[in-house]
């Protein structure tokens, strides 16, 4: 097991060092980069005073000076070699547009995806591998088939739309107004009590998380519910049964730690995906200023240095909770031994 583990760990530099290189040799090719962005900015405020001189470019001296104000004065692979030295140390760069360190301003957005991402991950599996075990156990039943038509319908409605008719009903749009409609806690959340900043901290993530999670129920659901009636159809069961053993125990002894391997293998993705993707139009709707609003802005003004010091932090942490997967799949079943692959 500690070889697998170092092999893992040194085969996490070469899929950085991939990832980091595909996307800086993509960026050299994309027009319209920051110096171009500053100087067509320029020019629409000279073309506004009017006269010939607004619509005369910008001598050259000015487009050197922006050209090593943000690097663009060295070449490629010079930048190249600095970047990958500077990641090395952890140091991200400096952000073009806010004019701050990139982990710094990372860290300002984290609070927003975490709080998303998380209880999106906890509640999309705690609601999801029960319904799934209940679907199983009752499968052809009118329970069955009426949660597996709740969430599908859930499923098909988009998580933006949804948002819309919730703030519509609930948020102070044409009927009620229970709910808030910006940030994460209230203007006064400071001077509050501890449980009330609680209750006031969950009060701002219902409408957010019922958006990002009704849609995630479908799939681990239905995946759950399928790989339980699998297991439950296995002859092992059937011995189990036969010698007596109580459904319950038969259930939970036998056949949940086999049906929970595809699950367990399914984490990285639902984990990553929870707090990486997936919630650019809800931040938005709901005016929370998470990562996702953050790495958007950061590709349409050209934000290289937030760009690839976000991808380089969210691909080592994929990769560090894809090993932990990997771990948790020997915990739940033993038969794998990843020190005997090769052997």
């Amino acid at each position: 097991m500690l070889a697998y583990l170092a092999k893992r760990l040194l085969l996490m530099i070469p899929t950085l060092l991939g990832v980091l290189t595909i996307t800086f040799a993509v960026i050299q090719f994309v027009p319209g980069g920051p110096v171009e962005q500053v100087l067509a900015e320029a020019r629409a405020l000279k073309a506004k005073g009017g006269g010939y001189s607004a619509q005369r470019d910008l001598d050259a001296k000015q487009v050197e000076a922006l050209k090593k104000l943000y690097g663009f004065d060295k070449p490629p692979l010079e930048r190249y070699v600095d970047m990958i030295k500077s990641f090395a140390r952890f140091d991200l760069g400096t952000s073009f547009m806010h004019n701050k360190g990139v982990w710094p301003l990372i860290k300002e957005k984290l609070p927003v995806s975490i709080s998303l991402g998380l209880w999106t991950f906890l509640l999309s599996y705690l609601v999801s591998i029960p319904l799934g075990i209940a679907k199983a156990v009752r499968d052809g039943t009118r329970f069955d088939t009426a949660t597996t038509v709740v969430v599908l319908i859930g499923y098909a409605i988009p998580g933006f739309v949804l948002g819309v008719l919730l703030i519509v009903l609930f948020a102070g749009g044409s009927f009620l107004d229970w709910f808030p409609l910006r940030g994460l806690t209230s203007d006064d959340w400071a001077s509050l009590s501890w449980p009330a900043r609680i209750v006031d901290y969950f009060w701002h993530l219902v409408l957010p998380l019922v958006c990002m999670t009704l849609g995630s129920f479908a799939v681990t659901t239905m995946l759950t519910k399928n790989t339980f009636i699998e297991e439950l159809r296995k002859q092992y069961v059937l011995v189990a049964r036969a010698k007596g053993l109580s459904q319950r125990r038969v259930l939970w002894k036998h056949v949940f730690r086999n049906a929970l391997i595809p699950l367990v293998t399914g984490f990285p993705a639902a984990f990553i995906g929870a707090f990486f993707t997936g919630s650019l139009l809800i931040e938005t709707l709901f005016s929370l200023d998470g990562l996702g609003l953050l790495s958007y802005e950061a590709v349409v003004r050209r934000d290289y240095p937030v760009v690839l010091g976000s991808l380089y932090l969210f691909t080592l942490i994929g990769l560090v909770v894809k090993l932990v997967s990997d771990l948790l799949y020997v915990w739940v079943d033993p038969r794998v031994q990843f020190g005997a692959v090769g052997r």
